[in-house]
């Protein structure tokens, strides 16, 4: 059986630039954040700074299921998501350093990524705030009659807010085109699921309020693009909001002054041997989607955009002083400053 299911996973499903666009974007996500945590450790980063490393399936996924105008807001493990939807690496990286040409100026770092432009509304640092945020970006396309939707993201962590279960309940209330993700890595914070929920399978939490609700594999690109894909049909239709379970795993911890010890090297190298992009890069290779020189072009292309995102972020300004004055009201003249 195992192997029969090995040998379907390697069929091609999608087209080439599926395939290409996949592993071009989780090696992007995966090597830019291997770097980011080299730069923490030598102080050029400092403050907050949660990795992705591992879940990059979640993301890219996600993007290919979906369309350019619709919306995006997830928590603080934040990175990726922009740079899969085509964020400037340099922003990106230059928000990390807290310089003033980051996504948001150098003020939000690690944590609050966010680039209108690409309908990416943040990283958000409050546990679960985002949940009901996204049910109101989902409501506002229903009102304005636009086919568009939002995907919220959430850790598992998050699930035990009360807000994200005022949210589901409006959600199905008002039959908002929401798809809410739950990027199950297993540990919260540092605490395994088993240990903070009676409810380990957590799309059944999505039931109660009658809501469709599915496990997916996230460590899988593919049963990603499929299950969000489905979403948002269901969303498009005017069907209301689906939960999804995205069971993945993280393989730095929650942040990086986290010392990892609630779980062991032995699981950890265990899901690395299910590893996303590896699984990718199987298919491709097993049915020669790419030849070996494309594949190597992407891999020197990353290396490139990487090594030139430090460079931007190095040689940026610091922002002003005065700048913590500025994009704080709408009204560019508020009288809130003092001569």
């Amino acid at each position: 059986m195992a192997k029969k299911t090995a040998a379907a996973k390697s069929k091609v499903k999608y087209s080439k630039e599926t395939y290409a666009y996949w592993y071009e974007s989780m090696l992007l996500m995966r090597r830019f954040e291997e770097k980011a945590g080299q730069l923490y450790g030598q102080q050029k980063i400092r403050g907050f700074c949660h990795l992705y490393i591992g879940q990059e399936a979640c993301a890219s996924g996600a993007i290919t299921a979906l369309t350019k105008d619709d919306k995006w807001i997830t928590a603080y493990r934040c990175h990726a998501h922009p740079l899969g939807l085509g964020t400037d690496p340099g922003a990106v990286m230059a928000e990390l350093f807290g310089k003033a040409t980051g996504t948001t100026k150098g003020k939000g770092g690690s944590m609050h990524i966010f680039d209108k432009e690409r309908n990416f509304l943040g990283g958000h640092g409050i546990v679960g705030a985002q949940v009901p945020m996204g049910l109101g970006i989902g409501f506002a396309e229903k009102y304005a009659g636009t086919k568009n939707l939002c995907i919220t993201k959430m850790g598992d962590g998050a699930v035990r807010q009360g807000a994200v279960h005022e949210a589901f309940n409006l959600a199905m209330l008002y039959k908002s085109p929401v798809i809410f993700v739950i990027e199950n890595n297993g540990y919260a914070m540092g605490t395994s699921v088993a240990r903070t929920s009676n409810v380990t399978e957590l799309y059944k939490i999505g039931e109660a309020y009658d809501m469709p609700s599915f496990p997916v594999d996230g460590m899988d690109v593919e049963a990603v693009h499929e299950a969000v894909a489905e979403a948002a049909d269901r969303a498009r239709r005017g069907d209301g909001p689906t939960l999804l379970e995205f069971r993945t795993y993280r393989y730095k911890g929650h942040s990086m002054s986290d010392p990892q010890k609630y779980r062991t090297k032995e699981e950890v190298e265990e899901y690395k041997q299910r590893d996303p992009i590896e699984q990718v890069l199987k298919t491709i290779r097993d049915n020669k989607i790419m030849t070996e020189e494309e594949i190597e072009a992407v891999v020197k292309k990353v290396k490139k955009q990487v090594d030139e995102a430090v460079k931007f972020a190095e040689e940026s300004p610091w922002p002003d002083g005065m700048d913590a004055f500025k994009d704080v009201y709408v009204q560019e003249d508020y009288p809130f400053v003092m001569e």
